[in-house]
C-alpha cells in the first residue's frame, strides 16, 4: 500500500516537472515572439515530411531553415506600392495640357488666335465677384488651346461650368466648321432610314387594324448654323479629359426642358427619368439648357454689335439672327453701365414657344401632306390660319426683360466705387443663377458658373394647422348616463311618488284656505 502510494506520488511529480518544461519550452522569446517549443515541431514535421539522409548531419541546417523561413516575408526593404488615387491619374492626364510641341518651338506668328485670353477674363471676374480660381482657370485655358488644335476650330471660347452632384461640366463654345453641316445630316438621315425599315417590316407582319389617329406634325429642327443650333457646344468632366462634342438640340427637347427640372450626374448617358419623358439623354438635356441659358443671358453692351446687312432680306419681317462687330464702338462708361439695363442688349436670339427661334408654320406641312389622301374629300370648313408667332428682335435691351416671381430679372453693381475710372461694370442674372457678364471699355465677356437651372421662386411653404378644437361640455344633455338597475329604478319611483302625494296634499290644503276665505 505504501509503494502505491509512492508510485502515485512520483506521477504526480512527474507530471508537473513535465508541464512545467513544457510550459518552459512555450516561452516566447522577447525579441521575435518565437518560443522552442513551436520551433521544435517545426522542425519535426519538417523532418517527418522530407526524411533526408545522415540526420544528424543536417539537423543543424533544417534548424536554420526553418527559422530563416520565418522571417523571409519581412526581410524585403522595399516599400508596397501605393495605389493610383483618382487625383493622382487626373494630373497625369493633366500633364499633356503643359507638354509643349516642337512646332510651338519655332518663331510663333503674328496672327489672330481664335481662343480668348481665359486669365485676363478670370481677372475680370475676380473683380465681379465671381470665377473658378486662377489655377483651375488656367488649365481651362490649356484644355481650350488642345481642343482648338485637335479639331482644327476657327473660333472657341469658354462658355462656362455646369455643375453636377457627381462630376461637372465643362463647356466650350465653337462655331460650325465647313462640312459638319453635311456629316451630321448624314447620320441623321441613315438614322431615319433604319426607323422607316423597321416600322415597314413592322407593318408587313402585323396585320391588326390600324388606329386612324394622327399624331401632331413634330416640329423640325432648326438648320446646322442657325437658331438655336447657331454653335458647336463641347464638354469634358476636368481639364485634361477628352472633349466630348454635344448633339444639336431640337424644338422638343428644349419644350421638354422647360417642363421638368433635373440635376446633372456629369455622365452623359445617363438617362433623364421625368414626366413628360425627355426625348433623350443627358448629354441632350444639358445641350437644350445651354441654348436656353444662352438665349436669355447672353448679352453685351450697347452699341459693340450691329445688325448684319443681308441682301433681298430687307423687305422680311422674320427677326435677323445674324449681327457683326461695330469697329466704330468707343465704349460706354462704367457708371453709366452699372446703373442702367438700357445700355445692356441681348446678341442671341430669344426662343419662342415652339422650341425655335425661328416661326414656321405646320399647319402648311400638314396640309401638304394630306392633299394626296383628302383630294377626292370635299373640305366644308377651312382650318384657321394660326397667328404667326413673333419673340423680341435681336439686340433688345435688358430693360425691357419681364420681371418673374416680383423678381428683377437683373442685377448690376460696379466693382468698385472708390476707383470707379479702373473699375468695371458687372450684371448679374436673376432668372437664371450663375450667368454674370461684365463689361469695361471695348472689352466684355458672358460665362455662367451654376446648377443650370431656371429660377422657380421661392420654395413652397405649407400654412401652419389651425389649433385642434376643444372637446365638448359635458352635462346630461350630452353625457350618456348608464342604465339604472331594478333597485334603483323602484327607489326612484317610489320618491316621484311621495313627491306627487306632497304635491297633492300642498294643493288640497290651498284649496281648503281659498273656501275659507
Amino acid at each position: 500500500m505504501e509503494a502505491a502510494d509512492g508510485n502515485q506520488d512520483s506521477s504526480e511529480e512527474t507530471k508537473q516537472t513535465a508541464a512545467s518544461f513544457k510550459a518552459y519550452l512555450m516561452k516566447n522569446n522577447t525579441k521575435n515572439n518565437l518560443n522552442l517549443y513551436d520551433h521544435l515541431t517545426r522542425l519535426l514535421i519538417k523532418l517527418m515530411d522530407e526524411r533526408p539522409q545522415d540526420v544528424v548531419d543536417v539537423f543543424e541546417d533544417m534548424s536554420h531553415d526553418v527559422k530563416r523561413g520565418l522571417f523571409e516575408q519581412k526581410q524585403s526593404t522595399l516599400r508596397d506600392l501605393q495605389q493610383t488615387t483618382a487625383a493622382e491619374l487626373l494630373a497625369e492626364q493633366q500633364r499633356q495640357l503643359f507638354a509643349r510641341s516642337e512646332e510651338a518651338d519655332q518663331e510663333d506668328e503674328l496672327v489672330d488666335t481664335p481662343f480668348p485670353n481665359v486669365n485676363e477674363i478670370g481677372f475680370y471676374l475676380e473683380q465681379a465677384g465671381v470665377g473658378l480660381g486662377r489655377e483651375e482657370m488656367q488649365r481651362i485655358f490649356l484644355a481650350l488651346k488642345q481642343l482648338v488644335e485637335s479639331q482644327s476650330l476657327q473660333r472657341c471660347r469658354f462658355w462656362g461650368k455646369i455643375l453636377g452632384t457627381q462630376s461637372s461640366y465643362i463647356v466650350a463654345e465653337a462655331e460650325y466648321r465647313e462640312g459638319e453641316e453635311e456629316e451630321e445630316q448624314s447620320t441623321e438621315d441613315a438614322g431615319e432610314e433604319e426607323e422607316r425599315e423597321a416600322v415597314t417590316q413592322e407593318n408587313e407582319v402585323d396585320t391588326l387594324p390600324q388606329s386612324t389617329f394622327k399624331s401632331p406634325p413634330v416640329v423640325p429642327k432648326e438648320a446646322i448654323g442657325s437658331g438655336a443650333n447657331k454653335f458647336v457646344y463641347y464638354v469634358c468632366n476636368e481639364a485634361g479629359l477628352p472633349w466630348v462634342r454635344l448633339p444639336s438640340v431640337t424644338p422638343a427637347q428644349i419644350t421638354v426642358s422647360r417642363q421638368i427640372r433635373k440635376f446633372f450626374t456629369g455622365k452623359l448617358d445617363n438617362p433623364i427619368v421625368s414626366y413628360p419623358p425627355f426625348p433623350g439623354n443627358e448629354a441632350n438635356y444639358l445641350r437644350a439648357q445651354i441654348a436656353r441659358i444662352s438665349a436669355g443671358t447672353q448679352v453685351s453692351p450697347q452699341g459693340f454689335f450691329q445688325a448684319g446687312e443681308e441682301e433681298g432680306d430687307e423687305e422680311d419681317e422674320t427677326p435677323r439672327d445674324s449681327y457683326e462687330a461695330n469697329p466704330d464702338f468707343e465704349g460706354m462708361p462704367v457708371v453709366e453701365m452699372a446703373e442702367s439695363l438700357s445700355t445692356w442688349v441681348h446678341h442671341v436670339q430669344h426662343i419662342l414657344q415652339q422650341g425655335r427661334c425661328t416661326w414656321v408654320n405646320l399647319a402648311v406641312k400638314q396640309e401638304e401632306e394630306t392633299h394626296d389622301e383628302e383630294e377626292a374629300e370635299d373640305r366644308e370648313e377651312e382650318p384657321d390660319e394660326p397667328e404667326p408667332e413673333i419673340g423680341p428682335p435681336l439686340l433688345t435691351p435688358l430693360s425691357q426683360d419681364a420681371e418673374m416671381f416680383n423678381t428683377p430679372p437683373w442685377s448690376s453693381k460696379i466693382s468698385s466705387a472708390l476707383t470707379s475710372q479702373h473699375a468695371i461694370a458687372a450684371l448679374r442674372s436673376n432668372l437664371w443663377p450663375g450667368a454674370y457678364a461684365y463689361a469695361c471699355g471695348k472689352k466684355f465677356e458672358n460665362i455662367y458658373v451654376g446648377w443650370g437651372l431656371k429660377y422657380a421662386g421661392e420654395g413652397f411653404s405649407p400654412h401652419v394647422p389651425p389649433l385642434p378644437q376643444k372637446e365638448y361640455p359635458s352635462g346630461p344633455e350630452i353625457t350618456e348616463a348608464l342604465d339604472p338597475s331594478l333597485e334603483e329604478e323602484q327607489a326612484l319611483k317610489e320618491a316621484l311618488e311621495v313627491q306627487e302625494a306632497a304635491q297633492e296634499e300642498m294643493e288640497e290644503s290651498d284649496e281648503e284656505e281659498e273656501d275659507d276665505d
